[in-house]
């Protein structure tokens, strides 16, 4: 039967990417001064340069998962038009959003029993989720059958490094992902942290050093000491906070040391980047472990 794969804005996948392989997304939003911004609308991001110069102005963003009835609606017209659904969303652990369209797809499965709906969450955000859905778009153009490419992100996403690293702890506080004596005293003493996702979809932060250069060096050195081999069959993917010279630097440095199969540089997705504030930097490629 055909298939569809179905993922969330929080893919960072670029906009060419997504309307070159017809890739449905389900957009989270941003409310910024009473404002709202769809992250993703007629196959384009929100200006994120834009969010990201309404944060550091100090303009307070917040953040909201599809509503029901739209990621209804979006999957019954997918059904509608003949296809099963695979969703590879965003961790469970940072939104809402997976768990709203699990429980849309088990309502639409008891109405379309003769359907296959399958939701995969990916334990992963950004350019993280993005990579994990790009490998099963692959899969999929390949002619792999729904249940092989379902169980092939199931088993990979625990190999789905994330390194990433902020300019701003607060950011983090501020989104329920640090506590505030850590925030507060990294902040204090401008601590720049290496931070992970783990096997359960949360961040964690992994180290400390005192500059931005030992912390983008730190992402290259975890990258150097896990990363899966052969390389130069590996997507690899950057995104940053509105900082390009830094994904740059980056990327500069994988180059010089790998030769993967590519290396793709998106910012990340104002709806992550109000949470994590400009100047995050984030890897992501697969490796022995997280």
């Amino acid at each position: 039967m055909a298939y569809c794969i179905v993922t969330d804005s929080s893919c960072n996948l670029a906009e060419s990417y997504i309307r070159d392989h017809h890739i449905p997304i389900l957009s989270l939003t941003l409310i910024a001064d009473g404002t709202e911004y769809p992250s993703f609308s007629d196959g384009h991001f929100a200006d994120a340069k834009h969010i990201y110069s309404l944060l550091r102005n100090g303009t307070k963003i917040t953040t909201s998962l599809p509503s029901a009835q739209t990621i209804e609606e979006t999957l019954e017209a997918l059904i509608q038009d003949g296809k099963d659904i695979l969703y590879i969303g965003f961790s469970h652990a940072l939104s809402g959003t997976f768990e709203a369209t699990n429980q849309a797809l088990i309502h639409l499965q008891e109405k379309h029993p003769e359907r296959k709906l399958l939701a995969v969450d990916t334990l992963a955000a950004s350019g993280g989720e993005g990579l994990l859905v790009r490998y099963a778009i692959e899969m999929h153009e390949a002619g792999h059958s729904i249940d092989e490419v379902e169980q092939w992100v199931r088993d990979e996403r625990f190999h789905l490094a994330h390194w990433f690293t902020v300019s701003d702890l607060m950011f983090l506080y501020r989104g329920g992902r640090l506590n505030k004596v850590s925030a507060y005293a990294g902040s204090i003493l401008s601590i720049k942290p290496v931070l992970h996702m783990d096997d359960k979809g949360y961040l964690v932060p992994v180290s400390k050093v005192r500059t931005r250069n030992a912390s983008i060096q730190a992402m290259f050195d975890h990258m150097c000491a896990t990363v899966r081999q052969p390389i130069s069959d590996q997507h690899v993917a950057i995104t940053h906070g509105d900082c390009i010279e830094d994904a740059q630097r980056l990327q500069d440095m994988i180059e010089k040391h790998f030769q993967p199969k590519d290396i793709s540089i998106e910012m990340v997705d104002p709806v992550i980047g109000a949470h994590s504030g400009p100047g995050t930097l984030a890897l992501f490629f697969l490796a022995s472990q997280r």
